[in-house]
């Protein structure tokens, strides 16, 4: 892990908790005072206004929603804006979610325009990808990955990807219990580097967090964040107990 770049975990609750769980939630990690890296709290939409009260005070400590819509208004129903996300005190927003390609049909355009409308907003955007099981076993790992990040950075200048947070989750990791081992997980890792670098500069390519999600938890996180490549973690089902998330970010 970098010294010079951001340290960062993040904590998607996806479709869990309840208001009043997770202000206790929050309530009971933000105990630790000293918190040794930048803390991320996505919840659902309907608790943003509510956790944002808890988090506004604390230094290091960011709130994220889960998605957005790439328009700023209209006709949309269901859809949240960035507009509406910003006027709540939201700072990031996940974009690119292999949940989100896989159950509601997020492409890769369309996570491009996403991406370009949180910018806009001065949101920062964490962009996932990554690859399916099949697509591993069959050696496709790599250009899987290259494609997903190259439509999500089309159009965008280098100050842009600047400030993009990424984020590499295997899809074959996310909430099976399967965790890449730390050599996969930095091979890709400095291959996502490097197409950044292609489609920036090595200088972008070196300072930009790039997260790693699937499957992450205390019994793996020293190993996964010891990792040179590797800036943090975006957990989903450790994320929902205290002990577990502070283990995760005592880790870094």
């Amino acid at each position: 892990m970098s010294k010079n770049r951001r340290k960062i975990i993040a904590a998607n609750w996806k479709m869990n908790l309840t208001i009043g769980q997770g202000k206790e939630l929050v309530h009971n990690i933000l105990k630790e005072k000293d918190l040794p890296c930048e803390v991320v709290f996505a919840p659902p939409f309907t608790h943003l206004s509510e956790i944002k009260k808890i988090t506004s005070d604390r230094d290091k400590v960011f709130l994220a929603a889960q998605n957005c819509h790439h328009e700023s208004s209209g006709a949309f129903t269901g859809e949240i804006s960035t507009d509406m996300l910003k006027d709540m005190g939201v700072q990031m927003v996940i974009v690119g979610h292999s949940e989100r390609r896989e159950l509601f049909g997020d492409t890769g355009k369309w996570i491009n325009q996403k991406i370009k409308a949180c910018l806009k907003r001065n949101l920062q955007p964490i962009f996932c990808f990554g690859e399916k099981l099949e697509q591993r076993e069959q050696n496709q790992h790599f250009e899987t990955v290259g494609k997903q990040i190259k439509e999500g950075l089309s159009g965008l200048s280098e100050a842009q990807i600047q400030d993009v947070i990424f984020a590499y989750e295997p899809v074959w990791a996310i909430g099976t219990g399967h965790t890449a081992t730390p050599g996969q997980a930095e091979e890709m890792h400095q291959f996502v580097r490097e197409e950044i670098s292609s489609t920036s500069s090595d200088q972008v390519a070196r300072s930009v967090p790039i997260l790693y999600g699937g499957s992450v938890k205390p019994a793996n996180a020293s190993e996964l964040l010891s990792c040179p490549n590797i800036d943090g973690a975006l957990v989903g089902g450790a994320s929902l107990k205290a002990n577990d998330f502070l283990s995760i970010v005592a880790a870094v």
